[in-house]
């Protein structure tokens, strides 16, 4: 995860700082006052909360008759170039078919494109559904269910700026799905991780320094209770630990393999989790079908992971010739951030923070350009954390990479692309049907922009100018076409 210090809010940026004073407050503040039962409650008055900003109030039903999107021009997830003089007919929750210009489908409801570009929904493969707009004033003293509160509503806010699915690498996201998969708030897809798997001093460990040392008579802290980090040491906790969080519905592990520019106890370059705890961690995944990802910087952490078996980089920025051959050669995933020294980078006030991120945010264009010459499969991600005004950019964060991958590349990448990594999950997939793309049996998640983002990929970075239609599900959550 990464924390952006100053401001309003806490945003993404060019490193990793979970660990930072904000963060280990809000973790101490987790120790001392949440339990279970305020986590449920906090849960339960999201759910009963009305909506919270402007989606359709009617996107909780499913349309009552197929629903014919025509005069469009069509981006399908994978060509570069848009299908032309094609309509797209969406009956339930899927897509049905192309239907011809000339065509008419009876009994359906039938919305006009105005020749705009229809795509699919965007997809964040590294995203903090429960942690990403949670402001720093709320995290230091707000009561915990303000948390759930603050999620159902970012939720609904990411939906409209057009993610319609997200892969989420940790925290206590189970209940936020199934909430929104029931119909009863909007949100996009979300494939949960659970709890982010840490060794003792690693970088989920939240822990006070007063909080050593655990002993057999310890309880978990707190913060483990409500899911946000695992701590877990030896092979056999990490099979526990892994276990646990496929019990409680993940799709997909995630571990904490390196440190972080803004962490006070693990350094950068620490190595964290041993070749045979990350074993053991993949080995129970397997056994459920799935796959491990692991959040490392370095090129160390990255040969270790692919020697366990992990199918993931989560970062990465620091990887060298060798480690990122072996990812390719590996058939591993490489899912990084846009973390960079610009508008959007951290402020730390440390020198040596000050280096590494400079470090990092350097290794970002490097790791780019040695993913693409050595065929990676990439995916693209926000990493937002603790940033009520940080989430806002999601799409335009995201549309940095197309100064090294082109527009089109990039929306690939955001759609078919990312789709395909969040399969990986296999029989864990919460939702199995074709994901970020445009074709029968698709889910017909899609998205009309007043542009062509295959040519200005900035388009995706002002949602509420640019899309004039938001469909997931098949259900409208956004129509602005008469406006």
């Amino acid at each position: 995860m990464a924390l952006r210090l100053g401001g309003a809010g806490f945003g993404h940026g060019a490193s990793c700082a979970c660990h930072s004073a904000p963060a280990r407050r809000l973790c101490a503040r987790i120790d001392s006052g949440l339990s279970r039962r305020a986590v449920l409650k906090g849960v339960a008055a999201s759910l009963a909360a009305p909506s919270l900003g402007r989606v359709s109030p009617a996107f909780a039903e499913a349309a009552p008759k197929p629903i014919l999107i025509r005069n469009v021009r069509v981006f399908d997830g994978v060509a570069p170039k848009l299908i032309e003089g094609q309509g797209v007919l969406v009956e339930g929750a899927r897509i049905k078919a192309f239907v011809a210009a000339a065509e008419t489908v009876a009994d359906a409801e039938v919305i006009d494109g105005g020749g705009r570009v229809l795509t699919p929904g965007l997809i964040d493969a590294h995203w903090h559904s429960i942690l990403a707009a949670i402001p720093k004033l709320a995290a230091i003293t707000a009561d915990i269910p303000y948390v759930h509160l603050v999620a159902a509503q970012e939720a609904e806010r990411t939906v409209l700026r057009g993610f319609t699915t997200v892969r989420d690498v940790g925290g206590p996201s189970f209940a936020l799905k199934r909430a929104i998969d029931e119909g009863r708030i909007a949100g996009p897809r979300i494939y949960p991780s659970g709890a982010m798997l840490s060794q003792t001093s690693g970088h989920g460990d939240f822990r006070m320094r007063s909080d050593l040392p655990r002993t057999a008579q310890s309880d978990l802290s707190l913060a483990e209770r409500a899911g946000i980090s695992a701590i877990a040491d030896g092979e056999a906790e990490v099979l526990r630990r892994v276990r646990e969080q496929l019990l409680l519905g993940a799709s997909q592990i995630k571990i904490m393999g390196g440190g972080g520019v803004a962490s006070d106890y693990d350094p950068i370059d620490a190595l964290q989790f041993t070749e045979a705890e990350m074993k053991a961690a993949v080995a129970a995944a397997s056994d459920w079908g799935t796959y491990v990802c692991v959040h490392t910087y370095t090129a160390a952490g990255v040969r270790r992971a692919l020697a366990a078996g992990v199918r993931s980089i989560e970062h990465g920025q620091l990887a060298d010739e060798d480690a990122v051959a072996r990812m390719a050669e590996a058939g591993a995933w490489w899912s990084i951030q846009p973390f960079l020294n610009d508008e959007d980078a951290n402020v730390y006030a440390s020198p040596l923070q000050r280096r590494q991120q400079a470090e990092i945010a350097e290794g970002t264009a490097r790791a780019i350009e040695l993913g693409r010459r050595r065929q990676v499969k990439m995916a693209l991600g926000t990493d937002i954390l603790f940033s009520p005004t940080g989430t806002a950019s999601q799409g335009r964060q995201l549309a940095k990479f197309a100064r090294w991958l082109g527009a089109a590349e990039t929306l690939r990448a955001l759609t078919s692309g990312n789709a395909e990594l969040a399969g990986l999950s296999g029989p864990r997939n919460p939702y199995p049907g074709p994901l970020g793309r445009i074709a029968p049996g698709a889910y017909a998640d899609l998205l009309l922009f007043d542009g062509d983002p295959l040519q200005d990929i900035a388009l995706i970075g002002d949602p509420d100018r640019t899309l004039k239609l938001i469909l997931k599900d098949g259900r409208v959550h956004k129509n602005t076409l008469a406006a």
